[in-house]
């Protein structure tokens, strides 16, 4: 058995399994986000002897565990470089202070490199090489996998397509943004709420379906683009020009076999996101390299960092991999 845990901005995972696609055990939390950086770590140390006691596992039959982070980390040192989102992050030991806490040997990983693991291992891209996840949730973050084994650079990072310099489809002038201000979850809605309280009559239809322009979500912006709405459908056509500019990138730099997508704003389907997505990447690809990658989504759901970390701690202290 391995542990595997999720640390995001919003929320955290942590699971149990012999990694093999299979979870013996879950168990969710909510980040508090005034807490910070120790209040985390705080609800982890509660949390996996918890878990362990509702799965009936003893410690002794946990080989290691992993650890799926929401921000850049130093293989080197197991080290939190920053959190983007949550204060009391800024060069913290997690993979040593974990270890200790809890008495299990420990590796630390970002969260969407380990997610790009578990979904080339177990998940969509199983038996692919290449595979670049990338996972656009309320930010966009990327990872590499080269014959099963994540490509990390010189240990601080690769395939961070989320920050790629994109045109940005709300200027005229050729002027570039980062993918992550235009195609993340709060990027679309941060877009969507400018336009609505500049030009109310446009977002008519995303104003009454979400009640009020404060109250937009992603969800709203999916729903009246389904409906036709004219702002919900001009940005959502903007986010997958922006994502296809991004995968061609990816694709003329690494050409991976399989390119799979996750995350919340992924889950605004086929006809909203993937169709226009593999049209537009069809339409702009390096031609040499046209059709040679295809675009799918993630299949492990909202576990897919617990299935990650689990498949980088098995990776490190043994075991399937």
């Amino acid at each position: 058995m391995f542990l595997g845990i999720e640390i995001g901005g919003t929320k955290l995972q942590v699971g149990v399994g012999p990694n093999d696609g299979r979870l013996t055990g879950l168990w969710r939390g909510t980040v508090d986000v005034a807490r910070g950086g120790e209040g985390i770590r705080e609800q982890l140390v509660r949390a996996v002897p918890e878990l362990l006691q509702s799965a009936n596992i003893s410690r002794d039959q946990v080989r290691g565990l992993g650890i799926g982070f929401g921000g850049p980390v130093d293989d080197h040192t197991q080290s939190v470089i920053k959190s983007h989102q949550i204060q009391g992050w800024d060069d913290f030991p997690l993979g040593a202070w974990l270890g200790e806490a809890l008495k299990l040997p420990t590796v630390l990983g970002n969260d969407a490199d380990v997610a790009g693991l578990a979904e080339g291992t177990v998940g969509a891209g199983k038996g692919m090489s290449p595979v670049f996840y990338m996972t656009l949730g309320s930010g966009i973050g990327g990872g590499l996998l080269i014959d099963g084994r994540i490509a990390r650079g010189t240990g601080r990072g690769a395939a961070e397509i989320g920050h790629l310099r994109v045109p940005d489809p709300q200027r005229n002038d050729g002027r570039l943004d980062v993918l992550e201000n235009i195609a993340s979850g709060w990027g679309i809605v941060n877009r969507v709420k400018q336009t609505a309280k500049s030009e109310p009559a446009m977002a008519a239809r995303l104003i009454q379906i979400a009640g009020s322009a404060e109250t937009i979500t992603g969800q709203t912006v999916a729903k009246a683009a389904q409906e036709g709405d004219p702002l919900a459908v001009l940005t959502l056509n903007g986010v997958t020009d922006a994502i296809s500019d991004a995968i061609c990138a990816a694709i003329v730099l690494v050409c991976p076999q399989r390119f799979v997508i996750g995350g919340g704003v992924s889950l605004m389907g086929e006809e909203l996101i993937f169709e226009p997505i593999r049209r537009k990447v069809a339409e702009k690809v390096f031609k040499p390299f046209a059709g040679l990658t295809d675009i799918v989504p993630a299949a492990l759901g909202e576990e897919v960092v617990v299935h990650g970390a689990i498949a980088l701690a098995a990776s490190r202290f043994g075991g399937k991999a």
